[in-house]
């Protein structure tokens, strides 16, 4: 059965927005919506996931659990999705620091 799936890109290859418009709509830049089956779904992740490269891509997808809902991730990202009792939270990973106030104490 189909069911919608929300898939966001930041700095990915043209040929992954390419492929994501062929199965998606892109309501604005960078956001892909469409309702897939879960076979399609997986094998588009797939090819997303692999070529990321040095950009970044979150997949939203229904799943069976108390949010609805199941995030993965592809790519660097200062947010990363953790499992807390079952419920999926962002942690917001720290910016590396710059040299100069590394320093200065």
């Amino acid at each position: 059965m189909a069911s919608l799936t929300v898939i966001s890109t930041t700095a990915v290859p043209p040929h992954v927005r390419g492929a994501l418009s062929r199965w998606m709509i892109e309501p604005t830049p960078g956001l892909y919506v469409g309702t897939l089956s879960k076979k399609v779904r997986d094998e588009l992740w797939a090819v997303v996931a692999a070529s990321v490269q040095d950009g970044a891509a979150v997949l939203i997808q229904p799943a069976d659990n108390e949010q609805r809902f199941a995030i993965a991730t592809a790519g660097e990202r200062r947010r990363t999705p953790i499992d807390l009792d079952g419920l999926t939270l962002i942690a917001l990973n720290p910016a590396e620091p710059d040299n100069e106030s590394a320093t200065s104490v």
